[in-house]
Parts: structure tokens; sequence; C-alpha cells
């Protein structure tokens, strides 16, 4: 990979269109003033960045290779490797659907289904209102809740199209609420 790959470039091989919006980088300049010492400290600061703006903005990363010494394209190589790293705007809310074993033989398969047509959206996408993203992953370690989601950071389980409706209509519904305060 040469060092002058940018993110632009993986968006392009991936597919991914956005607009351009001007961001301020205040953040990530104190997040490695911060630091004593950079020296393998790049998965910290790309994690303070991200807890920052929710994920990792191309000119935020550009910054740190920058500022850290490094070639951008390490930068990006760490970004796009680890899963815990998001490389657009993610929705108010991550559901996470288990599609392991345990969820799979117990109806995961139509939890899946109800979220992604309740949602408008497939694994790894986010809601145009940026209400939600949606991730299906191969286990979230609560198999005796088979099947389970996980909104944020609460489990719900023993899951089937009538309660992931009705938690996912409440969902929405205090998601609304909030935002009116």
């Amino acid at each position: 990979m040469s060092a002058d790959v940018t993110l632009e470039d993986v968006k392009q091989d991936a597919g991914i269109e956005e607009e351009e919006e001007q961001i301020d980088l205040a953040p990530v300049h104190r997040i490695i003033d911060s630091l004593k010492e950079t020296k393998g400290m790049l998965i910290p600061v790309l994690q303070d960045v991200q807890t920052v703006y929710g994920y990792v903005p191309e000119e935020a990363a550009n910054v740190v290779a920058d500022r850290m010494r490094l070639y951008r394209s390490q930068v990006y190589g760490v970004l796009t490797f680890y899963t815990q790293f998001h490389l657009t705007p993610r929705g108010r809310h991550i559901i996470r659907a288990c599609s392991g074993t345990a969820c799979h033989v117990r109806g995961g398969k139509t939890v899946i289904s109800k979220l992604e047509h309740m949602l408008g959206i497939g694994h790894g996408e986010t809601t145009e209102d940026m209400f939600a993203s949606f991730e299906k992953v191969a286990c979230l370690g609560a198999c005796g809740l088979a099947p389970v989601i996980m909104i944020d950071n609460d489990a719900h389980g023993t899951l089937d199209s009538v309660k992931t409706e009705r938690i996912m209509d409440n969902l929405r519904e205090m998601d609304t609420m909030k935002r009116a305060e």
C-alpha cells in the first residue's frame, strides 16, 4: 500500500460518497498535545478522536498522521483493520443483531429481517435521519437469551417479530421525545 493513500481513496474503493463539511479540529490537537509521548499511542489517539466525533473524520485522521509523524496509509490501515473504528457518521443508536448459531436456530433471522424492514437499511448502514446504525454480529455472548439484539448498551432477548417491533417503536418514541426537549 502506498504512503499516499487517503481516506478518499478508501471511500472511493468502497463506493462511499458523502458531502464535504468543515469540522473543528481543535479537539484532535488537544488529544495529541495531552500525550507526553506519541510513540505507540495511535490506537488510543484514534479511540479518543472517535469519542469526540462519533467516528474518525478524514481531516482528523490526516491531522493524527501529520502530528504523530506517521504515513497516512499507516493511520488508514489501522482505521480499516479494526472494526471498532468508523469512517462515516453513525446513528444516535447502534443496533446490533446476533447472527450466531444459538440466535439463528431460535429465530434470529426473523428478528434481523424485522429490523432491516423497520429501519429501511441493511448491515453496516445508517438511517438517513441518523436515528440508528445497524450491524449483524457473529455473537453477543448472550446465547441464553437467543435471539438477542443490543441497542446501544442494552440487551434485549428472547425476541420474536412482535417483541422486536414493540422495542423499536418504543426506541423511536423515546428518541423523538428526547430530541424535542
